[in-house]
């Protein structure tokens, strides 16, 4: 059961600082707005949590086979509810249109957060089932390429090229570990910088990110202010950090402090060592993943294990090389540890995904089943309260 402790443990701990984390850095905003409470935030990442984890669990005790049916009927929601983004449904927030509100306020989700798991639990699935064919190209991108593409362009034309590019990482890493070959990897790769450089020349804003991201030191103030103003907090925190609560930056200097750049803020409050301390919380988080993806002796949790470390391993690395100044800024949040409903919802629910492989590795399924045999009715009974053992030829 290492695995399962392994994935447990780790995506606990980030959770809970996260939780820690999101009250600190959004505690002066959110007094400061309309809000009006200091708790505002982390009272609605809390209510967040307890679904995302009550689904978690119902995901942990599912078959495979029900896994499966999940899979096909997530996607065909998740692409809806991406589609609805460009209705009158859709909201634009920070120059993305990818949020839907139902209503009120509080019914406002993002649908591309859940898209992502919903496109690996379909995507196993589909490969699993073909896994003997796999060898033929036809067979290794059709219908999977196909169907992940029109997803990831949805995404794309909503604005949200971060998200987009995450997604094409989760289809790279679920090819790599069904074993595309090389060509493949290469002619999708051109696709990809051919799309990548389409997306800044026709975005104006994409291209400031990039002029500053190329120049530093230029429009401190505008376009370079997120990176600065981060890079300022993690080098203030120095080794042990200014203290829980005690960031500076978090007083209007940094925007969007408790989600896409929360990194910066537990860098300040933390210092070097709780920063090394997040960054090996997600490394055991990605071995137990991969882990269990090459322990499976099922296609479909082997494929599955995969596809959501590739996500964590991606979303992870993108955030924390914008909040470095080593990507230019994109709006991805850090998994299990930013402020975002959907974004940790869903992140709970492929937590729980990994939990539900781990239980189905050969060894943990001999100890699960071990653990729900019931005793032999011969060896032992209780005579007025007392256990005694018996067998045979012997006293009762």
């Amino acid at each position: 059961m290492a695995s399962f402790h392994l994935v447990l443990g780790s995506a606990g701990m980030l959770i809970a600082l996260g939780l820690m984390m999101v009250l600190s850095s959004s505690s002066v905003y959110a007094r400061q707005t309309e809000h009006g409470d200091a708790y505002y935030f982390l009272k609605r990442q809390a209510v967040f949590l307890v679904v995302g984890v009550i689904g978690a669990f119902v995901l942990t005790r599912m078959s495979r086979s029900m896994l499966r049916v999940i899979g096909w009927l997530s996607l065909f929601i998740a692409t809806a509810m991406v589609i609805l983004t460009y209705t009158p449904l859709g909201q634009n927030i920070n120059g993305n249109r990818n949020w839907v509100q139902l209503g009120s306020p509080m019914l406002q989700f993002q649908p591309s957060e859940f898209a992502k798991l919903a496109m690996i639990i379909w995507a196993a699935d589909v490969l699993a089932r073909k896994d003997k064919l796999l060898d033929q190209p036809k067979h290794l991108l059709i219908p999977f390429l196909p169907v992940t593409g029109l997803l990831i362009m949805l995404v794309v034309f909503q604005g949200d090229a971060g998200t987009a590019v995450v997604m094409a990482g989760i289809v790279a890493g679920i090819l790599w570990v069904v074993g595309a070959p090389l060509r493949i990897f290469a002619s999708i790769g051109l696709v990809g910088i051919v799309g990548v450089v389409g997306l800044f020349i026709t975005s104006p804003n994409r291209m400031g990110r990039l002029f500053a991201f190329l120049n530093p030191s230029a429009d401190v103030a505008g376009a370079n202010l997120q990176s600065t103003v981060a890079m300022r907090g993690i080098a203030s925190g120095g080794w042990w950090g200014v203290g829980i609560g005690n960031s500076r930056q978090k007083w209007g200097s940094l925007p969007e402090a408790h989600t896409d750049y929360i990194f910066a803020v537990i860098g300040e409050e933390l210092g070097l060592f709780g920063s090394l301390a997040v960054l090996g919380l997600f490394l055991v988080l990605c071995y137990a993943g991969l882990r269990i993806a090459s322990r499976s002796d099922d296609k479909f949790s082997r494929y599955l294990a995969a596809g959501v470390t590739a996500w964590f391993m991606v979303q992870t690395l993108i955030n924390l090389g914008v909040v470095l100044r080593l990507l230019p800024v994109a709006g991805v949040p850090l998994p299990l540890l930013s402020y975002g409903g959907s974004a940790l919802m869903a992140n709970v629910f492929a937590v729980g995904i990994l939990i539900a492989c781990a239980r189905n590795e050969p060894d943990a399924r001999k100890v699960l089943a071990r653990s729900t045999k019931p005793p032999h009715p011969k060896m032992s009974t209780v005579v007025d309260g007392r256990s005694t053992r018996s067998g045979r030829g012997g006293r009762r």
